[in-house]
């Protein structure tokens, strides 16, 4: 009996899958969607990662150093950086085009690229040399794959 891949599982999880919002659990990025088999799937990133559409990047894992303007020193604890304020307008985006996952692949470093509806895509790159995990994809109360997969 063969099984398949983890990057083969990870795009059956979430090919299909609605795009619901992006967010961040202290400085892990959150990027939740709607399963297109039903329940809740979503991709944690502890590793640099960016939200791109016709080669803008729209908002970055860097974002989440920089305070909002105005927002003092405790702009992280606060969720008042420029991470926050431009994933929450993405977030409005989002809820009004409700676009679906349409392709995904895992590259042999790590690399995810997560491409939805209307031209947008999700790109994350390990950048640690470690067994440390970078990344993972899961369904909740589900399976979990991600980077490096013996750390998941």
């Amino acid at each position: 009996m063969t099984t398949a891949s983890p990057g083969a599982e990870i795009s059956r999880m979430l090919t299909g899958a609605g795009v619901r919002s992006i967010g961040r659990a202290a400085d892990m990025g959150v990027v939740e969607f709607d399963g297109a088999q039903g329940g809740a799937v979503a991709v944690h990133m502890q590793c640099p990662f960016r939200v791109v559409r016709k080669g803008k990047v729209l908002v970055g894992s860097s974002d989440m150093r920089y305070p909002q303007k105005g927002a003092g020193p405790q702009a992280f604890a606060e969720f008042r950086t420029v991470y926050d304020a431009r994933a929450a307008t993405l977030n409005g985006v989002l809820g009004q085009l409700r676009p679906v996952v349409e392709q995904v692949t895992v590259g042999e470093a790590g690399e995810l690229t997560v491409r939805w509806e209307q031209g947008f895509r999700l790109e994350v790159f390990p950048d640690c040399s470690g067994n440390v995990e970078a990344w993972r994809a899961f369904v909740r109360g589900g399976d979990h794959y991600g980077f490096p997969p013996a750390t998941v």
